[in-house]
């Protein structure tokens, strides 16, 4: 799938990969599937630096990974033109639009006394979150199933822990990440042939993933924390990272009312780039500038880390079928916590008004199929207008 040292193409300058990757960085609304579609846009259709297999081939094999799946394949296919250099480049340059713009947005959305617009912008794009969530999960129904295959007893197996990670997201809060490992490894147990080698060969992938999480101590060590969780535990990417930062964030560290929370929520849907930036909202709350940026690097770090040195096996990674299974179980559980945190974050909601625009997000976005940066800009718009009016405002 890939070449040894990833420079197939070294042709591409590397002025090339930061303008085009920031331009993608600048541009990326709608999230992961908009970026995936501007990266074959521009990689596979436009320039044909990288074959359109490969291509697939790359998006396969970063879904595999914990972390943002759409950040590790602008990696990749930066990787795959310029080796370490451009993979550095090409991620940086399509990370740091949005946090720039998340930041500025987050100074003004969670500051102590907003104006009266942006406090209803915020409610109003708060209270739509819980449909974005449910919706988010919902999409990634059917690959996964089809990924459990077609036996009666793998399906079943879907099936429940589908429904233990709903449960999980809705009560489990900073042990969620544990249940998703534990079920990744329920359904590696049963697609084990245990009478081949000894299983620790195939569990060696796993074990950077099992890390405590008991931290306690607050601070920027505490920022740094959660940023991990997000950057090297998030399975599935994306939406998971919702209910894996509620609590921490909300109940743990006391960063953030659950208000704000929603409104960093919102934050990381409406602006460009990649969704995982909510956790930039979430360390700018705990430690302002210093706080925003350190999330930004632990976040991001292990999926430049995973490309850099994983980039050249990603063929015996998706061979592996002991990862495949985990990912299998894991993954399942993960759809399920992605659904399930809807139901947290629309316990947050305080004003009845907000119940009718989270009413109206759910047609909006399952029943009429529309986009989620819509919806948030809708939600908001009706938040100002209930603001001016005078309704009372979630804090």
């Amino acid at each position: 799938m890939t070449s040894a040292t990833g420079e197939a193409d070294s042709r591409v300058p590397l002025l090339t990969i930061a303008r085009e990757w920031g331009r993608i960085g600048v541009t990326g609304f709608g999230g992961p599937p908009a970026h995936i579609a501007l990266l074959r846009r521009l990689c596979v259709e436009r320039n044909r630096w990288i074959d359109a297999t490969e291509f697939e081939d790359g998006i396969a094999a970063t879904n595999l990974l914990p972390g943002p799946a759409s950040t590790q394949l602008a990696i990749f296919c930066a990787w795959r033109l310029r080796g370490p250099v451009g993979a550095i480049i090409g991620g940086i340059c399509f990370i740091v639009p949005g946090l720039v713009l998340i930041v500025l947005l987050s100074a003004l959305f969670l500051a102590a006394r907003p104006p009266l617009w942006v406090e209803g912008a915020a409610a109003g794009a708060g209270a739509v979150v819980p449909a974005i969530a449910v919706t988010a999960g919902a999409g990634l129904i059917r690959a996964s199933w089809r990924r459990a295959g077609s036996a009666s007893a793998a399906r079943t197996r879907w099936v429940v822990y589908f429904a233990i990670g709903i449960v999980a997201g809705a009560t489990a809060g900073a042990y969620l990440v544990l249940v998703l490992l534990v079920l990744g490894l329920v359904e590696f147990g049963f697609q084990r042939d245990w009478r081949a080698k000894p299983p620790g060969a195939a569990l060696s992938v796993l074990v950077p993933f099992v890390v405590p999480i008991g931290l306690t101590v607050g601070g920027l060590l505490a920022v740094a924390w959660v940023a991990l969780k997000v950057g090297a535990l998030s399975y599935g990417g994306g939406f998971v990272i919702i209910p894996l930062m509620q609590h921490d964030a909300v109940v743990t560290y006391h960063w953030m009312t659950n208000s704000q929370f929603l409104n960093a929520v919102a934050l990381g849907q409406v602006t460009p780039g990649p969704v995982v930036l909510t956790v930039a909202a979430v360390g700018y709350a705990a430690a302002g500038l210093a706080g925003a940026a350190l999330a930004t690097v632990i976040a991001f770090a292990p999926s430049f880390l995973f490309v850099l040195f994983g980039a050249s096996h990603f063929d015996r990674l998706r061979a592996n079928r002991g990862i495949q299974a985990f990912l299998t179980g894991a993954g399942a559980a993960v759809i399920g916590a992605i659904i399930g945190s809807a139901v947290p974050l629309g316990l947050a909601l305080s004003q009845l008004w907000q119940v009718g625009i989270l009413c109206g997000g759910f047609l909006w976005l399952l029943a009429f199929r529309r986009g989620v940066v819509s919806a948030i800009v809708i939600a908001a718009a009706i938040g100002v207008t209930f603001a001016l009016l005078g309704a009372p405002l979630s804090r």
